[in-house]
């Protein structure tokens, strides 16, 4: 059946709107460009992107519905329906789901008593497997509205979901403090965050991401160094890091590996007595 267009927000709520909209436009030499950040505006009122969102969207920026459909469609962080409080997102990518992510995100959706992508009957909690949280040092991760929870289990994200869904404090691993979903939205469509020490506890790499960074470095233990400097001779290089006559190779890394051309037990060309018709 055919929807019946979108209603348009209050008249109050609109006119909050057209001013937060008139600011992040102006970001922009053109007004198009400012459609991302707009959508993530949009979120914080609701907590998703309506029908009515991309309305607003398409009539503030002069596009049409289909075209702000196609991107909010496209990104999987403008969510097309109402969610929780908190996003709980399992990364169960390879690395993660080998380290117990699968097992994680089958705990949740067990304890929480939902599916991928649902909701709890509390609307504090919205279950998602994600791809990936680019934090495979930690696996498995589970991000709660953009921000790292690091090394979990299945009995430390239960704990997690139950102090979310009872207000419980919840600091992440890294990075900021928790806010709501629709504080998080806001967030991103670029306005500031404006809890007291929020932008200061920022989250750098630790140890885990650096210790490669270290070893390569010959800090990790004395002579342990792995990778020389670039533009520098190899130091104490063993005889096979010499490249081999003729072949053109530089590094050990790349040398080259038998074929049928160069391993005797493999010769190339035909291995018997050739006739007249070639067989």
């Amino acid at each position: 059946m055919p929807q019946l267009p979108a209603p348009d927000y209050p008249a109050e709520v609109r006119a909050r709107l057209d001013a937060d909209a008139e600011a992040i436009i102006g970001r922009y030499p053109d007004s198009r460009s400012a459609l991302l950040p707009l959508l993530h505006l949009v979120q914080a009122e609701e907590g998703y992107v309506s029908r009515t969102g991309m309305r607003y969207c398409a009539q503030t920026l002069g596009l049409t519905t289909a075209e702000v459909t196609a991107v909010a469609t496209f990104y999987s962080m403008y969510r097309r329906k109402p969610s929780g409080d908190y996003q709980v997102g399992v990364c169960t990518n390879t690395l993660c789901a080998v380290m117990g992510g699968d097992a994680i995100f089958d705990e949740l959706k067990r304890h929480l008593g939902v599916g991928n992508n649902e909701t709890t009957e509390d609307g504090k909690v919205t279950l998602e497997h994600i791809e990936c949280n680019a934090a495979c040092d930690f696996a498995p991760v589970v991000m709660v509205n953009w921000e790292f929870f690091d090394n979990q289990t299945p009995e430390s994200a239960r704990r997690l979901v139950d102090d979310l869904r009872a207000g419980r404090p919840v600091a992440p691993t890294r990075g900021a403090p928790l806010c709501t979903y629709k504080e998080t939205a806001r967030i991103l469509a670029g306005f500031p965050d404006e809890r007291p020490g929020a932008v200061e506890a920022t989250g750098g790499a630790g140890p885990a991401s650096l210790v490669g960074l270290r070893l390569a470095k010959g800090e990790a233990a004395p002579g342990a160094r792995v990778v020389h400097p670039r533009g520098e001779a190899p130091r104490d290089a063993a005889p096979h890091d010499a490249p081999m006559p003729g072949s053109g190779h530089l590094s050990s890394h790349d040398a080259p590996q038998p074929t049928s051309a160069s391993d005797p037990q493999h010769p190339s060309g035909p291995v018997g007595p050739v006739d007249e018709e070639g067989e």
